[in-house]
């Protein structure tokens, strides 16, 4: 087998939430040909644990501490280059001397990038003969442009200059790299309409979910008290979009609904919340979980799932794991995005704050949309599978 790089902004395993999934999953399908030589970063001190299962199926995995406090210094230097910040966060001269040193040493042919930020390490002259192929997965840049929207200044001036540098780093790697891949064709269409790229090497594949694992079939203990009636999200709780999502639904939604039934409850489940997540735990029947070994029993016994998104991207694995789960799903139409199932029959859409209220008191009674997870299993299942999914990848390398 012919020996490929892979490049990863974060070290893909586990695959515990959403970038992870991703990364993960192309990880184990490039294996299935190629000799994979991998590079990532380690944020998460609990990660380096999992260096070992890497080993196993990679030929080389080299990972770099990634210090946040640091690189947000480091970012800083952006702003004296007219650079984008996301950049010099993820500068590491170690990372990019493994980066020569494997390619030369193994004649490396193929390069897999997994987001913008990782491209610096392959962006050179002298790469050009190489095969380069990066997923982008969803349009970064757009990201910030709506954290603009929504903070005071400074802070609204300093993500709208992220947003225009970085679209401007991503047009120039898709336009220099051999083929750019998204999350969804609907992000494909996003970043074509912003840079004008040629959609001849601009491509998508989309998400998967492991339908054996995250299965109604299984059975678990229930996590909550006989009589609570539990909504829950599950996620990443230092990601913004995610605190900004449980915030509101907090704040807006759930009050209206524990006036209604005092069983209701509140479940934020996801690793590493911050203080403003800590914070809503004081609010009545709302419950911060904290890192959970296992989602599903959360998943499994709750009254439904919400993903109440309004900064969002491409795909959010959250839902596609609730609805393999067969939950009953309550989502934004920016939590929507990219999976086009059914409104009303395999999920419920709402987006103002009427419209959300009136949709989860409605769940909360559990004859109302009773097949509705039946129906969000289903359409997983055809739609959903990593196999199929992948396969569009190979299109795009030798």
């Amino acid at each position: 087998m012919q020996p490929l790089l892979y490049l990863v902004h974060r070290i893909p395993y586990p695959p515990d939430k959403g970038d992870k999934i991703r990364s993960y999953h192309l990880l184990t399908h490039l294996v299935k040909k190629y000799r994979v030589y991998v590079g990532a970063f380690v944020d998460d001190e609990v990660d380096w644990q999992y260096k070992s299962q890497l080993d196993q199926i990679c030929e080389q995995v080299f990972l770099q501490r990634l210090d946040r406090k640091k690189s947000m210094l480091k970012s800083l230097t952006g702003l004296f280059n007219n650079s984008a910040l996301t950049i010099p966060y993820y500068s590491n001269s170690e990372m990019q001397d493994w980066v020569n040193k494997v390619i030369v040493e193994n004649d490396i042919k193929n390069i897999v990038v997994f987001s913008s930020a990782m491209a610096q390490y392959a962006d050179t002259e002298n790469r050009k003969s190489i095969t380069r192929i990066i997923d982008f997965v969803d349009v970064d840049s757009d990201k910030w442009r709506q954290y603009a929207t929504s903070k005071p200044w400074p802070f609204s001036w300093l993500y709208k200059r992220e947003a225009e540098r970085l679209l401007t780093y991503e047009t120039h790697i898709a336009h220099t790299f051999d083929a750019s891949l998204f999350v969804s064709q609907a992000e494909a269409e996003h970043f074509k309409s912003l840079t004008g790229e040629s959609l001849i090497k601009i491509d998508y594949f989309y998400n998967g979910v492991d339908t054996d694992y995250f299965s109604p079939q299984h059975s678990f203990a229930s996590p909550f008290q006989d009589y609570e009636k539990a909504i829950v999200f599950t996620g990443a709780m230092d990601y913004w979009a995610n605190v900004d999502a449980v915030i509101w639904f907090a704040q807006q939604i759930f009050p209206y609904l524990y006036a209604q039934d005092r069983n209701a409850r509140f479940y934020i489940v996801g690793a590493r919340p911050s203080a403003a997540v800590h914070d809503l735990a004081q609010q009545k029947g709302v419950v911060v979980t904290g890192r959970v070994p296992d989602v599903r029993p959360f998943l499994a016994h709750s009254s439904f799932s919400v993903a109440p998104m309004r900064i969002a991207r491409g795909i959010q694995n959250k839902v596609l794991e609730a609805m393999a789960m067969g939950c009953r799903v309550l989502l934004t139409s920016q939590g929507a995005e990219g999976i086009s199932a059914q409104n009303g029959s395999e999920w419920l859409v709402a987006d103002s704050v009427s419209d959300m209220q009136a949709s989860a008191s409605a769940l909360l009674e559990q004859n109302t949309y009773e097949d509705m997870g039946k129906k969000a299993r289903v359409f997983v299942e055809k739609n959903f599978n990593w196999d199929v999914n992948l396969s569009r990848f190979d299109k795009v390398l030798p």
